[in-house]
């Protein structure tokens, strides 16, 4: 069935498919997400799900649906540095945002530059880590380009203007529109009308920043300094220059060209830095040589070579931001309190949590998370287990040997010990 054809049939102003709404339903159920200000869950809509589905068709292909607030949800930032807000949509909202980015993506995605990572089909960021790794061994100098409170003051019609490039439905670009300058409802109840920003948490606006990214960013870097490289991930960007004087003029040239759509460029975030290893000059005297992108910092380290040398090189590896939001959720955990549980039900409840943390953060430079995990996670292992045991109640030596044992019998129980963060029944490091 078409997503689209001429309008007219059935009355309605717009001709959309009732498939392209059921699609949208299914994508949106596989990502799940929390209710938003109508309070409905993904449950509670499937109670009525026909009812439901055919509710958002009908409004939207009559050109009579508008969307409800968005709901604001303040989310720690890495690192304990304050918040970031969250826009959640209704789940009915999640659904019509989804049938649209379903129509416009196939139209936008294969113009993207090759360089634009962030929510696109195929791309990730860890694929966006190994480029830039790569590019800093390659290029002695980068800049770490941070945008102000992007999310909260993108402009508005640039984003409609290059909607309606790439589209000739213009239902496509009516809802977006509406999405757009729909109200934001803050924790206190209260009302925030928009005329710039689109909220991050909202299906559509992951492919909205790309699109406005790509004008404002991708494609003018790529026509005026070709000689540069880049990698962005939605408003996070990297890019790699030969000399200090080429990358304060990229620079500034980038805060003139974001000016133009009232962005600014961070002053204290956004930072040339050295990217110093073993075959280059010292950096700079008072120059950063280390920059975080995507939860690795990249800085100097040491690494073995294949023939057991070591060499200095600019390497990236978990941040100290992400291992300090990881402890925060291990002391959440209280596993030294969960004496109810057998060994093996703890591992079940932090294993698959334990698992991302590993597949994300420990695909470069892993030794440093892994080391990390067994100095975090152990401990309150052995305080579980001087809890459990009466005999071990005041022998804290006693249950390290005991919980050294248990990995040594069951090393594959708990995932990080499976990539080498065994106790070693030693003093470990304090929680």
């Amino acid at each position: 069935m078409s997503q689209t054809s001429k309008p007219g049939s059935l009355g309605k102003s717009f001709e959309i498919s009732k498939m392209l709404i059921w699609e949208a339903y299914q994508k949106v159920k596989a990502n799940k997400g929390a209710a938003g200000v109508d309070q409905q869950s993904l449950a509670d809509f499937a109670v009525d799900e026909k009812r439901n589905l055919y509710k958002i068709w009908n409004r939207m292909s009559s050109g009579s649906y508008f969307p409800p607030p968005v709901k604001a949800v303040e989310i720690p930032k890495a690192g304990g540095r304050g918040v970031r807000i969250l826009g959640v949509p209704t789940v009915a909202d999640r659904i019509a945002q989804t049938a649209v980015a379903m129509v416009l993506e196939p139209q936008v995605e294969p113009m993207f530059h090759p360089d634009s990572y962030g929510y696109r089909p195929g791309r990730s960021a860890l694929d966006a880590v190994a480029t830039c790794r790569q590019r800093c061994w390659k290029y002695r100098w980068a800049i770490d380009l941070d945008i102000q409170s992007f999310f909260d003051t993108v402009p508005h019609e640039p984003v409609l203007q290059a909607v309606g490039k790439h589209t000739d439905l213009p239902w496509v670009v009516l809802y977006v529109k509406r999405w757009l300058t729909a109200p934001i409802q803050q924790p206190d109840g209260t009302l925030q009308s928009r005329d710039r920003g689109t909220p991050q948490g909202s299906a559509i606006s992951p492919l909205l920043t790309n699109l406005f990214m790509h004008y404002a960013f991708d494609r003018y870097l790529a026509d005026t300094q070709p000689h540069v490289t880049f990698e962005r991930y939605c408003d996070d960007a990297i890019i790699h220059c030969v000399s200090e004087h080429q990358a304060k003029y990229i620079r500034n040239v980038l805060a003139a060209r974001l000016w133009r759509f009232g962005l600014r460029l961070h002053p204290e975030k956004t930072r040339i830095v050295y990217c110093h290893q073993e075959d280059r000059p010292k950096p700079p005297k008072g120059i950063p040589v280390e920059f975080t992108f995507l939860g690795y910092t990249f800085r100097p380290r040491y690494a073995r070579l294949r023939d057991d040398r070591f060499k200095l090189g600019f390497l990236p590896a978990v941040s100290k931001a992400a291992k300090k939001q990881m402890a925060a959720t291990i002391r959440r955990w209280h596993l030294g309190r969960c004496t109810s549980l057998s060994f093996a039900e703890i591992a079940a409840m932090i294993n698959r949590i334990v698992a991302g943390w590993i597949n994300y953060y420990g695909r470069f430079y892993k030794s440093l998370l892994i080391s990390f995990l067994a100095e975090r996670i152990n401990p309150h292992l052995v305080k579980w287990a001087m809890r459990k045991f009466k005999h071990l109640h005041r022998a804290p030596a006693k249950a390290r040997q005991r919980l050294a044992q248990i990995a040594a019998t069951y090393p594959g129980m708990f995932i990080h010990w499976r990539h080498g963060a065994l106790p070693t029944g030693s003093t470990t490091a304090a929680v």
